[in-house]
């Protein structure tokens, strides 16, 4: 029992056979389906899967999540559900129905919102995840919301509630994966937005870490947009990107 009363789960940390399992997300994010389809028209399925997010999703609908899936990819759609526990059990309901790879809510949602969701969303379906904080975010914003304290505590206490509720895994910064991997379980999986290559441009991301940094992290995922979607050539930048994690880990793409 740690100190907010939340059950760990310490496992030993074991490897994972990641074998065909690409590591690298790309985010879609584009104001058009025209747009998204023309990337991932360029892209190979088995190079990485892509997300839909919040801005895609509201132009273009469910159409374009089933026209990407045809192509072979799988999806991670990045709707981050936050709301009571009927509707966003309803949400995650009707995600699943689209059959995407992986959803998210967001774990300030609560116990009840979790667990709703969870029972919506059966285990060995579509993988459930919960946002724990935003990288975008630093101590500054947590204290101006009431939260106060270091984002690494607040991320853990929030990963542990997702981890008791039965959820697969969570979103957080490469900066926390090291502690959540110690304290859950090698299965718990690990999504990691924030990436971005040497050099790159931070964006408004605050908590960052490049693809080495966050493999080497305990990082299972890493989604990845601007990088790869704004270069002059996304599939050698992909490409690049996946060596990295391939010289550094033995993962085979």
């Amino acid at each position: 029992m740690d100190k907010h009363g939340t059950l760990t789960r310490n496992l030993v940390s074991n490897s994972v056979d990641r074998t065909g399992d690409p590591r690298i997300i790309v985010a879609l994010d584009f104001p058009d389906a025209k747009q998204a389809l023309a990337l991932t028209d360029r892209l190979e399925p088995g190079s990485c899967r892509v997300k839909v997010g919040k801005e895609l999703f509201t132009a273009a609908g469910p159409r374009v999540v089933a026209e990407i899936m045809s192509k072979g990819f799988e999806v991670f759609l990045d709707l981050k559900f936050h709301d009571i526990p009927s509707t966003v059990a309803n949400a995650c309901k009707a995600a699943a129905g689209l059959g995407v790879w992986m959803m998210n809510i967001h774990a300030l949602g609560g116990r009840r919102m979790l667990s709703a969701a969870r029972q919506a969303v059966p285990t060995g379906t579509a993988k459930l995840i919960a946002v724990t904080l935003l990288t975008s975010m630093e101590r500054s914003d947590l204290n101006e919301i009431g939260l106060n304290g270091d984002p690494q505590d607040v991320v853990q206490r929030l990963a542990l509630l997702a981890n008791d509720c039965g959820l697969d895994g969570v979103v957080c910064s490469a900066q926390e994966a090291p502690r959540l991997r110690q304290i859950t379980s090698r299965s718990f999986c690990l999504v990691t937005p924030g990436i971005r290559p040497i050099d790159a441009s931070m964006d408004e991301q605050k908590r960052v870490a490049t693809p080495r940094q966050a493999v080497d992290n305990g990082a299972d995922y890493l989604v990845i947009g601007r990088p790869i979607t704004q270069s002059a050539d996304p599939v050698s930048m992909l490409r690049q990107l996946n060596h990295e994690i391939e010289g550094r880990t033995g993962f085979k793409i």
